[in-house]
């Protein structure tokens, strides 16, 4: 086996183990971030929401309020923050908010299954928050949930029993749902639902991209090393091997090699010229002595 061969061996099996940890390192690396990625968008979504929610209480319900004692549905925190919601999924379709509840007053807000296992989570565990992953048709989605609890005595004004809620509440929904709530109750949660395909994708794109950089960096380096490789190690030492051969066949008036530099070729060229010189030498006194 040749040097060259020996030495392009070790360099693809170290290149090999190089790329595969630095492999995954850096797709550990990119999932972590799509995934702080995804949150980020999600608290972001809940946040909104929670504004729109504040809003709705603090300035949108004192003005309409104001002026009549009848139920108006834009005045809900929930109907406000589940419009806002409603309109950017006009271009962010796969993006969703529910505050799902296990009495709701508007049906279209009665949890799910899934949604049933967050609630009870959070009415057993006093937790602010809680963040899971679920596959849908759409793919792998992440979702940020928080507890609805009910701190606000106002609130039990529509929800404690029919006959305490308004009319225009009655009316709309009906009395069978969205009553018998009690205060400090958790009687749902409020859930963002984001996708992961695109930051997973874009995860994924640049990953492939480090790999193949990192790929092409590496045949680069090979490829350079080879050729300092072959300059100053493989064909000093053909040439000198090639000299030797002439020396021990009995050509002994052929020049000396050339040397340059001192790093360990260079003194073994040295090294072969003073054997060269000494066999010369003891060949000339062996010829004289002969004759």
């Amino acid at each position: 086996m040749s040097l060259r061969l020996k030495f392009n061996l070790i360099l693809v099996v170290m290149g090999i183990f190089g790329l595969l940890v630095a492999g995954l390192i850096a797709y550990d690396l990119q999932i972590k971030h799509a995934r702080e990625e995804v949150l980020e968008t999600a608290a972001i979504l809940m946040e909104s929401t929670l504004a729109v929610r504040d809003y709705t209480v603090d300035e949108v319900r004192p003005l309409i309020s104001a002026g009549s004692g009848d139920f108006v549905v834009q005045t809900v925190p929930a109907y406000a923050a589940s419009k806002y919601v409603h309109n950017l999924q006009q271009k962010r379709p796969n993006y969703s908010y529910k505050e799902a509840a296990l009495n709701p007053t508007n049906p279209l807000n009665r949890a799910t299954d899934w949604e049933v296992d967050i609630i009870d989570h959070f009415r057993t565990h006093d937790i602010p928050e809680m963040v899971g992953e679920r596959e849908t048709p759409i793919g792998k989605t992440l979702y940020l949930s928080r507890p609805i609890r009910i701190t606000n005595p106002s609130c039990l004004v529509c929800h404690s029993t029919p006959a305490a809620a308004p009319a225009g509440l009655l009316d709309r929904y009906g009395n069978s749902n969205g009553f018998g709530w009690q205060l400090n109750e958790v009687i749902g949660a409020q859930i963002v639902t984001v996708p992961q395909s695109v930051a997973l994708q874009r995860a994924h794109h640049e990953f492939y991209l480090f790999m193949g950089a990192l790929l092409g960096v590496f045949l680069v380096v090979g490829f350079a090393l080879n050729l300092l490789l072959h300059r100053f190690v493989i064909a000093p030492v053909i040439k000198m091997a090639e000299h030797a051969d002439k020396v021990s066949t009995g050509t002994l008036d052929l020049p000396e090699l050339t040397v340059h530099g001192k790093d360990e070729i260079a003194s073994l060229g040295r090294s072969f010229n003073r054997m060269q010189r000494s066999l010369g030498s003891a060949v000339n006194m062996l010829n004289d002595t002969l004759e």
